[in-house]
Protein backbone atom coordinates (compact mmCIF):
# COMPACT_ATOMS: atom_id res chain seq x y z
CA UNK A 1 0.00 0.00 0.00
CA UNK A 2 1.18 3.64 -0.83
CA UNK A 3 1.78 6.16 2.07
CA UNK A 4 -1.59 7.75 3.10
CA UNK A 5 -1.57 11.12 3.30
CA UNK A 6 -2.12 12.54 6.98
CA UNK A 7 -5.20 14.37 5.63
CA UNK A 8 -7.27 11.05 4.69
CA UNK A 9 -6.00 9.55 8.13
CA UNK A 10 -7.10 12.04 10.36
CA UNK A 11 -10.79 11.79 8.22
CA UNK A 12 -10.39 8.05 8.48
CA UNK A 13 -9.29 8.25 12.30
CA UNK A 14 -12.29 10.83 13.01
CA UNK A 15 -14.88 8.99 11.58
CA UNK A 16 -13.57 5.49 13.22
CA UNK A 17 -13.94 7.25 16.46
CA UNK A 18 -17.58 8.86 15.48
CA UNK A 19 -18.62 5.15 14.78
CA UNK A 20 -16.95 3.93 17.93
CA UNK A 21 -18.70 6.44 20.25
CA UNK A 22 -22.18 6.09 19.70
CA UNK A 23 -22.61 1.96 21.15
CA UNK A 24 -26.11 0.42 21.15
CA UNK A 25 -25.63 0.59 25.32
CA UNK A 26 -25.77 4.21 27.38
CA UNK A 27 -23.91 6.96 26.20
CA UNK A 28 -21.07 7.70 28.25
CA UNK A 29 -20.42 11.87 29.17
CA UNK A 30 -17.14 11.42 27.12
CA UNK A 31 -19.24 10.45 23.89
CA UNK A 32 -21.47 13.18 24.10
CA UNK A 33 -18.55 15.41 24.74
CA UNK A 34 -17.32 14.60 21.56
CA UNK A 35 -21.02 14.42 19.52
CA UNK A 36 -21.20 17.95 21.07
CA UNK A 37 -17.62 18.75 20.05
CA UNK A 38 -18.33 18.14 16.82
CA UNK A 39 -21.51 19.78 16.38
CA UNK A 40 -19.91 23.20 17.77
CA UNK A 41 -17.36 23.05 15.05
CA UNK A 42 -19.78 22.67 12.01
CA UNK A 43 -22.26 24.92 12.95
CA UNK A 44 -20.78 27.28 14.72
CA UNK A 45 -22.98 26.75 17.50
CA UNK A 46 -23.43 27.28 21.44
CA UNK A 47 -25.40 25.42 23.61
CA UNK A 48 -25.91 22.51 21.69
CA UNK A 49 -27.87 19.72 23.82
CA UNK A 50 -28.60 15.93 22.08
CA UNK A 51 -31.65 14.23 22.69
CA UNK A 52 -30.75 10.66 22.04
CA UNK A 53 -33.82 9.11 23.03
CA UNK A 54 -35.89 11.38 21.31
CA UNK A 55 -33.45 11.62 18.42
CA UNK A 56 -33.38 15.56 18.55
CA UNK A 57 -30.13 18.47 18.67
CA UNK A 58 -30.76 21.60 19.75
CA UNK A 59 -28.48 24.37 19.45
CA UNK A 60 -27.99 27.98 19.11
CA UNK A 61 -26.06 28.68 15.92
CA UNK A 62 -24.19 31.91 15.73
CA UNK A 63 -24.92 34.38 12.66
CA UNK A 64 -21.67 37.03 13.14
CA UNK A 65 -18.65 35.95 15.22
CA UNK A 66 -17.13 39.52 14.05
CA UNK A 67 -18.90 41.11 17.04
CA UNK A 68 -17.26 38.80 19.38
CA UNK A 69 -14.55 40.44 21.79
CA UNK A 70 -12.76 37.77 24.32
CA UNK A 71 -11.36 41.02 26.26
CA UNK A 72 -14.93 41.48 27.73
CA UNK A 73 -18.62 39.63 28.50
CA UNK A 74 -20.62 39.68 25.15
CA UNK A 75 -24.18 39.38 25.74
CA UNK A 76 -25.65 40.64 22.53
CA UNK A 77 -23.99 37.74 19.79
CA UNK A 78 -26.78 37.46 16.86
CA UNK A 79 -27.91 33.49 17.25
CA UNK A 80 -30.98 31.69 16.15
CA UNK A 81 -32.41 28.33 17.68
CA UNK A 82 -32.25 25.24 15.72
CA UNK A 83 -33.89 22.26 16.60
CA UNK A 84 -32.38 18.91 14.27
CA UNK A 85 -34.13 15.66 13.78
CA UNK A 86 -31.26 12.65 13.13
CA UNK A 87 -32.42 9.62 12.23
CA UNK A 88 -28.92 8.40 12.40
CA UNK A 89 -26.79 10.35 14.51
CA UNK A 90 -23.52 8.68 13.35
CA UNK A 91 -24.40 9.55 9.51
CA UNK A 92 -25.59 13.22 11.07
CA UNK A 93 -22.31 13.32 12.65
CA UNK A 94 -20.02 11.97 9.69
CA UNK A 95 -21.89 14.82 7.31
CA UNK A 96 -20.68 17.46 9.79
CA UNK A 97 -17.19 16.98 9.15
CA UNK A 98 -15.71 19.55 7.20
CA UNK A 99 -12.32 19.13 4.50
CA UNK A 100 -10.84 22.24 5.02
CA UNK A 101 -7.09 22.57 6.83
CA UNK A 102 -8.21 24.10 10.52
CA UNK A 103 -11.37 21.46 10.55
CA UNK A 104 -8.43 19.19 10.18
CA UNK A 105 -6.53 20.19 12.85
CA UNK A 106 -9.26 20.60 15.00
CA UNK A 107 -10.00 17.06 14.09
CA UNK A 108 -6.48 15.35 15.02
CA UNK A 109 -6.79 16.81 18.33
CA UNK A 110 -9.72 15.34 19.08
CA UNK A 111 -8.35 11.65 18.08
CA UNK A 112 -6.17 12.50 20.53
CA UNK A 113 -8.38 13.36 23.02
CA UNK A 114 -10.30 10.11 22.67
CA UNK A 115 -8.14 7.36 21.83
CA UNK A 116 -9.58 4.92 19.03
CA UNK A 117 -9.80 1.04 20.22
CA UNK A 118 -7.26 -0.83 17.76
CA UNK A 119 -5.45 1.76 15.91
CA UNK A 120 -2.82 3.82 16.49
CA UNK A 121 -2.75 7.68 16.93
CA UNK A 122 -1.99 9.97 13.90
CA UNK A 123 1.32 11.18 14.45
CA UNK A 124 1.47 15.31 13.97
Amino acid sequence: MGQISLKTRVLSDIESLIAQSYPNRKITLKNETLHIAIIKKCYNATNVSIDYHRKRIEMDIVLDDTIYNPNQVNMHIPTVRANFYFMNLIEFLKGCIVNDNKSIAFYASLIHSYPLMNTNKVAI
